[in-house]
């Protein structure tokens, strides 16, 4: 039997109630993880094409088998998050084959081809280790008993991508000059793309069902210090200097530039002299990148064409 409200589930869920059917939902809590599934099946999805854009870049045959496990698994891990949305009465089909490229929920650092290797790599630390910091915080607190058993999986893979990433750039840090500069261009425009997977400054959430649901446990902005505080750290151990730094006073990471700020696409470089607001930086996600039109074409190409030829043959 359906629960009688959200208060009264809100109030089981505090007290560790694990949900396992749709039926256990009330309105709200099932919107509110189909919106969060919804985002992190195109997060997983769309870093596919992406990372495809340059894996036969790779330097080896061991680095291009490492590359295609990645996209693998995060094939895998939009599948799974697929799977649950069809047990939660999603279309799927409609959502993978139905929508226009500006209706997918991506995060829009996914919106770009990368240039090479080692922007590869520092895809895999920089943006894996935003999935690894939102998905291990997801399952820490997780409600829903069948996303949080999935959870186990895809945490220990994103934690073999943000490593996988981790060691092209230490090693691209000592072959030289030419591969050094590659790693400050690719970090100069990744790291601030990094830090807009979290969304949006808390004081301006409107709405706060996830934390509420327990299908998150931190906000925005402390996701958001949580991911300066590893990946900081790390750029600064390998000698790649980043915008930002702990101050002791408050206790909190602090960035060096403003955030959010605009951004020149066609370039892939942040204008540090033009800050920005929210509000913008949402009406440029929702316009979406200069990509993003090819990359859906890639993912929805298969079915257009098993269609195509299904009407051919009958």
């Amino acid at each position: 039997m359906a629960v009688a409200s959200s208060e009264m589930l809100k109030e089981k869920i505090r007290n560790g109630f694990m949900l396992e059917r749709k039926e256990d939902m009330t309105e709200d809590y099932l919107e509110a993880l189909r919106q969060t599934l919804i985002i992190v099946a195109d997060t997983e999805l769309m870093s596919a094409p992406a990372l495809l854009s340059v894996y036969k870049q790779a330097p080896t045959l061991n680095n291009k088998i490492s590359a295609l496990a990645v996209v693998q698994d995060e094939l895998g891990h939009a599948h799974i998050a697929l799977r649950l949305l069809k047990d939660l009465g999603v279309d799927t089909d409609k959502l993978l084959y139905e929508r226009q490229p500006h209706e997918f929920k991506n995060p829009y650092a996914m919106d770009f081809k990368l240039e090479n290797w080692i922007e590869f790599g520092v895809f895999n630390a920089f943006f894996d280790r935003a999935g690894y910091t939102l998905l291990g915080d997801a399952y820490e607190t997780q409600s829903y008993a069948p996303w949080k058993r999935a959870l186990v999986k895809v945490d220990k893979e994103e934690l073999f991508h943000l490593r996988h990433g981790e060691t092209i750039m230490r090693f691209a840090m000592k072959q030289g000059p030419e591969a050094q500069e590659q790693v400050r261009k690719a970090v100069e425009w990744m790291f601030l793309m990094a830090l807009e997977f979290f969304g949006v400054a808390d004081e301006l959430k409107s709405r706060s069902a996830q934390l509420e649901f327990r299908l998150k446990g931190r906000t925005n902005d402390q996701l958001r210090q949580k991911w300066l505080s590893t990946a900081v750290p790390f750029c600064e151990s390998i000698g790649v200097k980043v915008p930002a730094h702990y101050d002791e006073a408050s206790g909190k990471w602090v960035l060096d530039v403003p955030f959010p700020c605009k951004f020149d696409y066609e370039n892939k470089r942040w204008l540090f002299d033009q800050p920005d607001t929210w509000e913008n930086a949402i009406k440029r996600w929702k316009k979406r990148g200069p990509n993003i039109n090819e990359f859906v074409a890639w993912i929805q190409k298969g079915r257009k064409e098993f269609e195509a030829y299904r009407k051919e043959v009958v």
